[in-house]
């Protein structure tokens, strides 16, 4: 499983001229993507990390301080470009093995207490952020 976690200041996803997520004070956006051999293992690890990586301000963690988290699907961060010029997209998940692992992602933040919000699985999405430092980094698990 592999994210880009960006730190923000606010977040937003739209899909066809309609706001399905967004967080409008500091917290995390989360761009997550799903291999196949993912599973429980890596969500729980997942979560862990999105909850508990103290990259908010003061060395503070989203369990910390509260703060919300968008969390959208990108199975674009398993692209491979090291051949060619067109990307191939066999390391990530399809989409029923994806979606499944997404959702468990986001149950299991929300289980920890933390409010997430959502973009919508497998739909064109237009995702606004406000990155706040600007703080972005890769997590694999």
């Amino acid at each position: 499983m592999r994210a880009v976690i960006s730190r923000v200041t606010a977040a937003s996803v739209v899909v066809a001229g309609e706001v399905v997520g967004q967080i409008t004070r500091p917290g995390l956006l989360v761009l997550l993507g799903a291999t196949h051999d993912d599973g429980p293992d890596q969500v729980a690890a997942m979560a862990r990390k999105i909850t508990e990586l103290r990259i908010l301000r003061d060395e503070r963690s989203v369990l910390d301080e509260g703060a919300p988290v968008l969390l959208v699907s990108q199975f674009t961060l398993y692209g491979d470009t090291r051949k060619g010029r067109r990307p191939s997209w066999s390391a990530a998940a399809p989409g029923p093995v994806a979606e499944p692992l997404v959702d468990a992602v986001v149950a299991a933040v929300r289980e920890r207490g933390i409010h997430v919000e959502t973009g919508r699985f497998g739909a064109a999405m237009d995702v606004a952020s406000v990155n706040d430092g600007p703080f972005t980094m890769i997590v694999e698990v």
